[in-house]
């Protein structure tokens, strides 16, 4: 799965990430008005995050793992942390979807004050870990791809470009992808 998110061209990462799961809102939310019943886009949805983040995720991991037989050897990067720190906004996602499965939101059911309370207190700092891991992911993807492409150690500032480029990752991926394709070309 690694070498297809490497060999894809731009243009197709973004129409998986982005392309698909608008497409299925545009098509949903005329069903959800006429209908008049947010529960089937409450059922839509995961369908749409799940290939969202499955994309955004997945190019995140086939850059992090996938370009590391290209950075020299003399250059150590943390990828067992990434992998770990990209797995866990993974888990909270999946989380927070059963929470709020099992405390009846997605089927209509007023949820109880009680339940809210508890799991605000679980949420929040979760939510907030989560949001430093995906930074952290973003950090380590753009080092990546910065160290691959000079071939030595880099410096943020060497990268600062190429992390914001996939933070605004619509964006980005116009331009950091061919990058990408280039690098894996010249490798083969």
């Amino acid at each position: 799965m690694i070498e297809k998110f490497l060999k894809a061209k731009h243009w197709q990462i973004f129409m998986v990430t982005f392309g698909l799961p608008f497409l299925i809102q545009i098509i949903m939310l005329p069903m959800t008005i006429i209908g008049n019943d947010p529960t089937v886009m409450m059922n839509v949805f995961p369908v749409i995050m799940i290939l969202f983040m499955g994309g955004f995720l997945g190019w995140f991991w086939s850059i992090g793992v996938g370009l590391q037989m290209k950075v020299p050897n003399d250059v150590k990067m943390k990828v067992k942390k990434f992998k770990v720190f990209l797995i866990i906004p993974l888990i909270y996602m999946l989380f927070i979807s059963m929470g709020s499965m099992f405390n009846g939101a997605f089927m209509g059911q007023e949820p109880s004050p009680g339940m809210i309370g508890s799991m605000v207190g679980i949420i929040v700092p979760l939510h907030l870990f989560s949001m430093f891991c995906i930074f952290y992911c973003l950090y380590f993807v753009a080092k990546t791809f910065k160290t691959v492409e000079l071939q030595r150690e880099v410096t943020f500032a060497d990268f600062a470009g190429e992390f914001f480029m996939i933070w605004f990752f619509p964006i980005g991926i116009w331009i950091v992808q061919p990058k990408v394709n280039k690098m894996i070309e010249e490798q083969e």
